[in-house]
């Protein structure tokens, strides 16, 4: 079984960075695709950000595309979200999620708080 900690949110201020974590526990999670989730107060939860198993395909949100990036250190069985040149709309509970692929996200950590300051 799968199970997911996040770490590294924060307050930031707008144009600032920030390094988020996500550990997982499980072999399966190897061959899991990761990926990032945020929600905004009121808002519904929104993709950030997902990278295959292998770790050689990514995609992003427009939203952030050139801002963030995603990636995997196989070893240590963790996906990383670096947040550089942050904004205030990118203040949100942001959430790891991983699965067997596809739509199918079937683990999800508990998230962690990034707030930016404009």
């Amino acid at each position: 079984q799968v199970q997911l900690v996040e770490s590294g949110g924060g307050l930031v201020q707008a144009g600032g960075s920030l390094r988020l974590s996500c550990a997982a526990s499980g072999r399966a999670f190897s061959w899991y695709t990761g990926g990032w989730f945020r929600q905004a107060p009121g808002k519904e939860r929104e993709i950030v950000a997902r990278i295959s198993w292998s770790g050689d395909m990514t995609t992003y949100a427009d939203s952030v595309k050139g801002r963030f990036t995603i990636s995997r250190d196989t070893a240590k069985n963790t996906v990383y979200l670096q947040m550089n040149s942050l904004k205030p709309e990118d203040t949100a509970v942001y959430y790891c999620a991983a699965g067997p692929g596809g739509n199918n996200w079937s683990t999800w950590g508990q998230g962690t708080q990034v707030t930016v300051s404009s």
